[in-house]
């Protein structure tokens, strides 16, 4: 039996500083927690001696990790051989959909559009085998940095050690309530998470359309039948809705959009001008509603057989003279065009030869204008950890320090490398640096660096991991992307010609300064920029 105490204050992994309970499952603990080593909040899942499904959360946990889409909440670690098991899990920081209603329900379009990006993270986990199972409105979250994000996916179906004959069923039936609870304000199957019943008639709940109007009429249906199934094809046409899959399938169907939160429970200070904090906007996803009425109802469309029905078919004669007019038409538009053509490319020569003696043409202006224009546009990207990077070496450079490069305030506290006597040169080092993690693989073009007002010698690398202890592991898992000297009187903005892709970006210092007395590097805030 464990001696270990669990408590607040408690440390697992000499890394996660238990803070406090967040809730209780029968011999699971949920915490809030630190990751020290990050400086990042995180989630702790901890088990009591005796808990009988400590290995199985811990696999689903594991295979929860491996799911590639980025509204799934992270798992970043888990061990069911240390003194106290545990699974670490991301902090999401942002409003539930509780919070999201709290003030009324949400407006139709954006509701479709919440419940929609849910729907295609899960029906991504159904497809790599794992399953929620318990779907309630605090477990889908708008994070503070403006993304949906699925909490308990994987790792709540094992803590209840449900044995479901038809998962998908259970999961679409979930998704459908939450529709119902962002259209209505009510939760279909009773009080939830603050939320109240919904209405019940002979049947059970009311349809959605019954207890709040405005409700399109295909967006109404499609709740009713994943949400009610019972009443498909009864008070609703059409079957049962039976999987997230084909719940995303029917929502790709109705205009939607994505909401902003109104009331977060935990919510970042608001952004600094020039942090990396990014905000949330609302962008359509789906069909739009026509621009001549402002009413959210939908009239009916024709099928494309009514439609086509309506319309004359032209004759045969009719057909051919029309075909006959068309190839006359581009006979002259082509004439046309080629004559034009000659006026422009004779008259931009005799232009040409007036500016240019001797024959030379001048720069092609119009060639520089066609390549800005294809660079992309770029958006602050959200790093989710930072370290400390020495893997030639024995040093962490202060990687419990390594969270203040990445804490959106450049004229805070900077981060700094290990104190050195002697040049790295000397010491036979390659380098030292800071890795900053953006928890998946995103297309990078620019990175700002606040730094002290000292010369450095620094490399940009880029790459998806950061294994391996020799140069040549190093060049090979992140290679450099941009190299020079670098002084921090001014804020310094690196553009990386063609752009890079990877999870990690480090800053690596090849030459440090001397500061207070000792050669390190030093970054006050690094900012990641590229492709949204």
């Amino acid at each position: 039996m464990s001696t270990f105490l669990i408590e607040p204050g408690a440390k697992l992994a000499n890394r996660y500083r238990l803070d406090h309970v967040v809730s209780e499952t029968g011999g699971a603990t949920r915490w809030k927690a630190t990751d020290e080593t990050l400086a990042r909040p995180v989630g702790v899942w901890t088990f009591a001696d005796g808990f009988p499904r400590t290995s199985e959360v811990v696999r689903a946990a594991r295979a929860t990790s491996r799911i590639p889409d980025a509204r799934v909440t992270q798992v970043f670690d888990a061990d069911d051989t240390a003194p106290i098991p545990y699974v670490v899990e991301e902090w999401v920081t942002g409003s539930s959909l509780a919070d999201l209603i709290a003030q009324g329900p949400m407006e139709p379009e954006r509701a479709a559009g919440l419940v929609a990006e849910a729907a295609e993270a899960i029906a991504a986990a159904h497809a790599g085998g794992l399953h929620h199972l318990c779907l309630t409105p605090a477990k889908l979250m708008w994070s503070s940095g403006g993304a949906v994000k699925v909490v308990g996916i994987g790792v709540d179906a094992a803590l209840m050690g449900a044995n479901i004959a038809d998962p998908g069923a259970v999961d679409a039936q979930g998704l459908g309530s939450l529709l119902y609870a962002a259209l209505t304000g009510h939760w279909p199957g009773g009080p939830q998470d603050g939320l109240p019943a919904a209405p019940q008639g002979p049947a059970g709940p009311y349809p959605p359309a019954q207890v709040r109007t405005g409700i399109t009429e295909p967006l109404a249906t499609i709740t009713t039948r994943a949400a009610l199934p019972h009443l498909a094809g009864q008070m609703v046409p059409g079957a049962p809705i039976t999987s997230p899959a084909a719940l995303c399938a029917e929502l790709a169907e109705v205009p939607r959009l994505i909401p902003l939160p109104v009331t977060p429970t935990e919510s970042a200070p608001p952004p600094e001008p020039g942090t990396s904090r990014r905000t949330g906007e609302f962008e359509p996803t789906g069909p739009r509603r026509s621009a001549r009425s402002g009413s959210s109802q939908r009239t009916p469309e024709r099928s494309a057989q009514g439609r086509a029905a309506e319309r004359r078919q032209p004759t045969r004669m009719e057909e051919r003279d029309a075909r006959a007019q068309g190839s006359l038409r581009k006979v002259l538009i082509g004439v046309v065009a080629l004559v034009v053509f000659a006026a422009v490319v004779v008259g931009a020569w005799t232009v040409g030869s007036m500016f240019s003696p001797g024959g030379e043409e001048p720069p092609p202006d119009a060639q520089a204008s066609e390549d800005a224009s294809d660079t992309p546009d770029l958006v602050d990207l959200e790093a989710v950890g930072a370290d400390g990077f020495d893997p030639l070496g024995d040093n962490s450079e202060h990687g419990d320090n390594a969270g203040r490069a990445i804490d959106g305030d450049p004229a805070g506290t900077p981060w700094n490398t290990e104190g050195y006597n002697d040049p790295l040169a000397d010491l036979d080092k390659h380098g030292v640096g800071l890795i900053v993690d953006l928890g998946e693989s995103r297309e990078i073009h620019q990175v700002e660096l606040a730094m002290p007002a000292l010369d450095y010698g620094v490399e940009l690398r880029v790459g998806d991991s950061r294994d391996g202890d020799t140069i040549a592991d190093l060049d090979a898992n992140l290679p450099s992307v941009w190299s020079g000297g670098v002084n921090g009187s001014d804020t310094v903005t690196i553009d990386i010609e063609g752009g890079a892709t990877g999870r990690y970006v480090v800053v690596w210092f090849t030459e440090l300064a001397m500061d207070d007395g000792d050669l390190r590097g030093s970054v006050n805030e690094i900012v990641i920029r590229g492709v949204a």
